[in-house]
Order: C-alpha cells, then sequence, then structure tokens
C-alpha cells in the first residue's frame, strides 16, 4: 500500500549537502516528492512510495553521510496522493 511521510529534520540541515543527499537516497529508492529548506533552519520532506520503501528510504537518511548533522526528525504518515512524478529539491 503507497503511503505518504511528511518530515521535518532539525540540526545543522542546511548548507551541507541534505536535501542533495535526499534526492539521491529517493531516486535510489524510486521514492516520489520534495525536499525544501525552511526558513526556520529546518528541512521539509514530503515523500510518497510503499510504506517498507520509505522506511528504508527514511532509515537511509537517518545512518547515512548527514546522520552528524541531524539533531530530530518529525514525522507525520498519510495516504498516499499520487500526485508526484520526480523526486525534486524545491526552494522556499
Amino acid at each position: 500500500m503507497k503511503k505518504r511521510v511528511h518530515a521535518f529534520y532539525s540540526g545543522r540541515v542546511q548548507g551541507v549537502g541534505f536535501r542533495v543527499s535526499a534526492e539521491e537516497a529517493a531516486r535510489h529508492f524510486g521514492v516520489l516528492g520534495w525536499v525544501k529548506n525552511l526558513r526556520d533552519g529546518r528541512v521539509e520532506l514530503v515523500a510518497e512510495g510503499e510504506q517498507a520503501t520509505l522506511e528504508r528510504f527514511l532509515e537511509a537518511l537517518r545512518t547515512g553521510a548527514m546522520k552528524n548533522m541531524i539533531a530530530h526528525v518529525d514525522l507525520s504518515w498519510s495516504s498516499a496522493s499520487d500526485t508526484f512524478d520526480e523526486f525534486e529539491i524545491r526552494y522556499y
């Protein structure tokens, strides 16, 4: 079953390549959605795919090259909207 995860990452997650890492991981796992910096210093991410795939994607972000930059992750799950064709970096 396809799901949507909405995540907010805090810590030192801006200006360190976090969005590019998320985009690369999303392409690797075949996840669709977007990631963007927020003005308050957090990074917001919305991704859709099979729940097991999304869990592997999130684990890859949590344990990958950016693991020491992430202080906290706030996740919420919902049904997929099936409105995305790719995974992209958005700018404000």
